[in-house]
């Protein structure tokens, strides 16, 4: 099995569609398994820092999207992801054991 993460921003978009629910729609058209989401409260990349604080409230926190499925059906999707993610953020692909 393969572990698909996916890191990027809150408010990054795709063809004027929050990124992160761009991916999700995608992964479910495509017959994945299943996917998570995270939502991180701060973090630092090559864009910079991850999160504003205005009393209290974060915006524009880094997102985790992680997806562990078959590498068959991982792997055909990855030039698509890699085009909607863009320099938006980081994909990472490692196998994993499932018990």
């Amino acid at each position: 099995m393969l572990n698909l993460t996916i890191r990027i921003k809150r408010n990054d978009e795709v063809n004027g569609k929050r990124l992160e629910a761009a991916l999700i729609d995608f992964l479910t058209k495509a017959g994945i398994s299943g996917a998570t989401v995270w939502t991180g409260v701060d973090g630092f990349g090559k864009r910079g820092k991850s999160i504003v604080r205005i009393e209290g409230l974060a915006l524009n926190m880094p997102m985790l999207i992680e997806v562990i499925d078959e590498k068959e059906k991982l792997e055909p999707l990855l030039t698509d992801i890699k085009m909607m993610v863009d320099d938006n953020g980081l994909v990472t692909l490692h196998e994993v054991d499932v018990i």
